[in-house]
């Protein structure tokens, strides 16, 4: 018998959220290949969004949002929809970051999120 394996799906990591229409967002995604519910931070200078890396010295050190769905900016800038406020509840298990963060990279993610309304649960 053959084996599904099964990937994410958009908006996958969403537990409830108030209304759609006020916690998401059309951004811009600046660069790379990611997938749904990668936690973005938001770049200071364009104010376009990349895959969140606490050790980023851009902006993108803060969590700030989480991508809805696939997003493709290889080949340059990508319009995508996240989840950019609360009040909203996430699947912790469903988030995507970037790299391999440490335990306490990603609490601080969690806390990022969570001030701006998005619990992880």
């Amino acid at each position: 018998m053959t084996t599904l394996t099964e990937g994410t799906h958009p908006g996958g990591f969403l537990v409830w959220e108030a209304h759609r229409d006020y916690t998401r967002e059309t951004i811009t995604v600046a660069a790379g290949t990611l997938a749904p519910g990668t936690v973005l931070g938001q770049i200071t200078a364009s104010g376009k969004y990349a895959a969140h890396d606490p050790n980023a010295t851009d902006g993108t050190e803060t969590a700030v949002a989480v991508l809805w769905g696939k997003a493709d900016a290889s080949g340059g800038d990508a319009p995508a929809v996240a989840v950019v406020r609360g009040p909203a509840i996430v699947n912790r298990h469903d988030l995507v970051f970037a790299g391999t963060p440490s335990e306490g990279e990603i609490a601080a993610a969690h806390a990022a999120l969570f001030a701006a309304g998005i619990l992880v649960r």
